[in-house]
């Protein structure tokens, strides 16, 4: 029994691990119906975030970096909810009801988002950063003083973007200081180290639960009730509810709907940043993580029901418990090797490695998708029906 519970435990640590990666992705992909495979990257920006502000706060004394998870959860939501922000209102806004293009592009993006950390150096930002002043500070300038602007606006945007892309470029070739030009990340991989009170774990019996999976759950179930709260309580919540009932209709009753997708965006992309922040508790990352859970985080959408939150949280901590149970041999270990369950056991133990538990996982998943190809809870109302 106490090896049964072990397991289980684990398994919804996995279980909660897979919910909080998948949470902005059920709000991006499940209510806006963007197929957005940069999600993963996302993810990766919240680990970096995490790993800056811990180097930060460790510098500045142990008080501080004792308590740097409590100051990374809200820093990482906010970075990478503005990241998302740029990607919606600079990608996406463009390509709403063309999924194969939306496809297309964010995969593009996460290619660029996965280069960006293995080659961002002060060099880049700098340039960066003179390309935004000059791009959009002339813009601004012009859209104020010029009365025909909505004549000249196409050609003017593409000279503007050429010269300011120019100029930033050639003051990135002067700039030839060394600290400059030595990436900040590279291609390999970073630790983040947990706080102190976070090493370690809770006895029970000959077994540990590491204390960082328990707050992991903790942070999860937070997150999980502080979305249901917006949802369903306050006046965007209820605009984002309804647009994806009906987008059509919520625009003819006042509903900003451009802003409503803004902040949808955003929310899903924060809660990105802070699924980030919490799988450094478990490892290593680089620029190739969110690659890592990306496909995991779209099957717990789509069996439990696009859309559906309550349907999100019973797939990932269904998915993450029969995912651990087999490929842990935990199943194999608690039939034993008596005569009556041999063949069972026999079978759970070839099995019981973590890429034959994908390949059960994945089987599984897809008898039920011929079942019920909506998912455990399909999405309901009019705009379904259309």
């Amino acid at each position: 029994m106490q090896e049964l519970l072990i397991a289980i435990f684990n398994g919804i640590s996995i279980g909660s691990v897979l919910l909080i990666v998948a949470l902005g992705l059920a709000i991006i992909f499940g209510l806006m119906g963007v197929i957005n495979l940069a999600h993963g990257e996302l993810i990766m920006l919240g680990a970096y975030t995490t790993f800056v502000v811990q180097n930060i706060c460790n510098s500045i004394g142990k008080p501080i970096a004792n308590i740097y998870i409590f100051l990374t959860i809200p820093i990482a939501f906010i970075v990478v909810g503005i990241a998302g922000l740029i990607l919606e209102k600079s990608v996406i806004r463009f390509l709403y009801g063309r999924p194969s293009e939306t496809l297309l592009a964010t995969w593009g993006v996460s290619l660029i988002l996965r280069q960006f950390v293995r080659s961002v150096n002060g060099v880049l930002i700098i340039g960066i950063t003179i390309f935004c002043i000059l791009y959009f500070g002339n813009l601004y300038f012009l859209k104020k003083r010029r009365s025909d602007w909505d004549k000249i606006k196409n050609l003017a945007r593409a000279i503007i973007f050429f010269l300011s892309l120019g100029i930033s470029i050639t003051c990135g070739f002067l700039l030839t200081n060394p600290k400059l030009v030595k990436p900040w990340f590279s291609s390999r991989n970073i630790d983040v180290t947990a706080p102190i009170w976070l090493q370690g774990g809770l006895p029970i019996g000959d077994f540990q639960l590491p204390y960082s999976r328990v707050f992991i759950i903790i942070l999860t179930a937070i997150s999980l009730l502080g979305i249901y709260l917006f949802l369903n309580q306050s006046n965007w919540g209820l605009r984002i509810k309804a647009v994806t009932q009906n987008r059509s209709m919520s625009a003819c009753l006042g509903i900003p709907t451009n802003q409503v997708d803004s902040i949808t965006f955003f929310l899903g992309s924060g809660l990105a940043g802070i699924a980030g922040c919490a799988i450094t508790l478990l490892g290593s990352v680089g620029p190739n993580t969110g690659q890592n859970y990306i496909v995991d985080a779209f099957m717990v959408v789509v069996v439990g029901g696009v859309g559906n939150l309550f349907g999100t949280v019973i797939a990932a901590m269904g998915i993450g418990i029969i995912n651990y149970l087999i490929g842990s041999g935990a199943i194999a270990l608690i039939l034993g090797n008596t005569d009556s369950f041999k063949f069972l056991t026999d079978l759970f133990n070839f099995f019981a490695t973590t890429s034959m538990a994908k390949v059960i996982v994945f089987v599984l998943i897809i008898v039920f998708l011929q079942l019920k190809p909506a998912g455990l809870f399909p999405q309901k109302g009019r705009g379904v029906e259309l």
